[in-house]
């Protein structure tokens, strides 16, 4: 199944979008989730032929924030490289890049896991994509557990695929050395085709000289008093503090990519200053005074969430459980000032995500589709890395 996603809505013929008439590298985004990884690909430079999930939920969040984007939902398991080519209108054209984050839960070092998780075979199956349509390079993002011994032999199958590629060591990035303001921590797997790259090490992908952003700046200007009754999509939106003004105001906040976002949500951001997702949790008086009292940085005797410190880091925000897994919520860490769980909107801000990107209606969710995400803010770091190491011969419009 392809969304129409994939008109230009700045085109007043809405004619399809001829990805041969730019300059920048294409690529294709497998297992895209809500997009962390393509926006950071966009904002990097990068044209974003098509993305993959098998979400439906997840596919339409997806497309509100990306409409110039040709969605595929479908099951990377069951699609051969030639077909996915066919659904995404490239034809023969040259694919530069092929990036993405496979499912991570089997892998994972948090709860239950097993080598025999079928999930674990979708890693195999990018490398078999990459193998079938050999693009310039790949890019699969991963979790820590994934370099473990017991999928040694997983890893060593998946990249024997590749004929021709350079693989750079496996690399272990932190998102708040890049600029977020979490401490989540990834695997990434890149490799690429000699001829069209000099040469990439380990050493390329050091963090940049930049000030760290803490939680505190990345949550300055949303709205503290969070009203437990909202909880529909409409009562989530709510307006900006004027008065506080951080880092995040410069560096995501005001950074509107062409042709990305919702155009309401947009107009809502630039017109109104407000921002969607500033939904409440109904806790008990208990859980409030308990909550009110806790210290930044500890954790609740009963609930065993963290409370953020507003000079520190976010830890890694988890996903939960999908339906298949019992539906299980991940812990939410507390607000630094405030009795409460963060917000999606303040989840997004710590991931790094901008204020124009939608997620769920729902908490649960949102939850689950910022915690299964790249920062964007990493993954922007990463791809301008890349795109400054390509061989500048000709164009990057190869046939």
């Amino acid at each position: 199944m392809t969304n129409a996603c994939e008109i230009n809505k700045f085109n007043p013929m809405n004619m399809e979008l001829d990805p041969t008439s730019f300059d920048s590298l294409a690529v294709i985004d497998l297992f895209s989730g809500v997009g962390g990884l393509s926006l950071g690909a966009i904002k990097a430079g990068f044209r974003l032929l098509a993305a993959v999930d098998n979400d439906a939920r997840t596919a339409k969040v997806f497309c509100k924030n990306f409409p110039e984007c040709k969605h595929i939902q479908q099951d990377i398991a069951q699609l051969a490289g030639d077909r996915l080519l066919e659904l995404a209108g490239v034809g023969k054209r040259t694919v530069h890049g092929l990036i993405g984050g496979p499912p991570c839960q089997g892998f994972s070092r948090i709860g239950h896991r097993a080598i025999d998780d079928a999930r674990n075979t979708l890693f195999d199956h990018f490398f078999r994509i990459v193998a079938e349509i050999r693009p310039w390079f790949y890019l699969a993002e991963n979790v820590l557990g994934i370099l473990d011994a017991p999928f040694e032999t997983l890893r060593k199958n998946a990249l024997a695929r590749l004929e021709g590629y350079r693989h750079i060591e496996p690399m272990i990035l932190k998102s708040s050395d890049f600029g977020a303001a979490t401490s989540r921590e990834r695997v990434f797997f890149i490799g690429y085709i000699g001829e069209h790259f000099n040469e990439m090490a380990v050493a390329d992908f050091r963090p940049p000289d930049i000030e760290p952003m803490s939680v505190q700046e990345a949550l300055l200007d949303l709205p503290l008093k969070i009203d437990p009754s909202w909880q529909k999509e409409s009562e989530g939106w709510r307006r900006l503090n004027r008065s506080r003004k951080g880092k995040h105001q410069n560096s995501i906040f005001c950074d509107f990519t062409s042709g990305t976002g919702d155009p309401e949500a947009l107009r809502r951001l630039r017109e109104e200053r407000q921002v969607s997702g500033c939904l409440g949790t109904k806790h008990t008086k208990a859980v409030l005074k308990r909550f009110a009292k806790l210290k930044e940085g500890s954790v609740d005797s009963i609930s065993r969430a963290v409370r953020l410190e507003r000079k520190g880091f976010c830890p890694t925000l988890r996903a939960g459980t999908g339906p298949d897994r019992g539906s299980f919520q991940a812990l939410r860490p507390i607000h630094p000032t405030q009795p409460r769980v963060i917000t999606p909107r303040e989840a997004a801000r710590l991931q790094g995500f901008p204020d124009w990107f939608q997620f769920d209606a729902t908490k649960w969710h949102s939850f689950r589709q910022i915690g299964n995400s790249v920062s964007p803010v990493l993954a922007e770091s990463i791809m301008r890395i890349v795109a400054a190491h390509v061989r500048r011969e000709g164009n990057c419009n190869g046939k």
